[in-house]
């Protein structure tokens, strides 16, 4: 995923499948405005059902992959993720980006490592919806199968520190994305990385 002028660096780690590096994750809005900060507490309760229902079937809620072995990047999946605003500038939109693998023995969707999930991003106020991605660099070990990857983002919408509403999304194909997808356009549900 390329960097956009709102986009904040994320230092390197180490995981699965060899070495799994956390490169550049960019925030970008729908209105274009930047927003970065730490993420707060989850205490509280949900609003009811009723009030967060419309995030929740919102056709801006969704994740895909936008970068998946490109030519300049190889080995590398990028995930990135849309949610809705619910219009309140006092609210708060975080993400949350992790890495699954198809298990080869139960046909069933695995985390890659304890450690391939990110803590939570402040993506912006709820006041419009958002957009943010996180690309992944795998290094296969050498003479070992590829694998089957996809993504899963986790949103969240906060006030004051308390949770009004979370969502979870696997990635999905036939998405726009607004800045990072290499090539430009690319939207996939799944990656095979080895």
């Amino acid at each position: 995923m390329t960097q956009s002028p709102s986009s904040i660096s994320v230092f390197a780690r180490v995981l699965a499948l060899g070495a799994l590096a956390a490169l550049p994750l960019a925030v970008l809005s729908l209105t274009l405005s930047p927003g970065y900060a730490g993420a707060a507490g989850r205490a509280g309760k949900a609003k009811g059902a009723a009030e967060t229902a419309p995030l929740l079937r919102s056709r801006l809620l969704w994740s895909t992959i936008d970068v998946c072995n490109a030519t300049d990047q190889p080995d590398t999946i990028g995930v990135r993720g849309s949610m809705p605003g619910d219009h309140n500038v006092h609210d708060t939109m975080y993400m949350r980006f992790r890495l699954q693998y198809m298990s080869t023995t139960t046909k069933a969707w695995v985390d890659l490592t304890k450690g391939a999930t990110d803590a939570y991003t402040n993506v912006g106020t709820g006041a419009s919806a958002r957009q943010a991605g996180r690309s992944f660099q795998l290094n296969p070990v050498a003479g070992q199968p590829a694998f089957t990857l996809r993504g899963v983002v986790n949103f969240e919408w906060r006030r004051k520190g308390a949770l009004v509403a979370q969502a979870s999304r696997a990635t999905s194909a036939g998405r726009v994305s607004l800045a990072g997808s290499d090539p430009e356009g690319f939207s996939a549900a799944t990656c095979l990385i080895g």
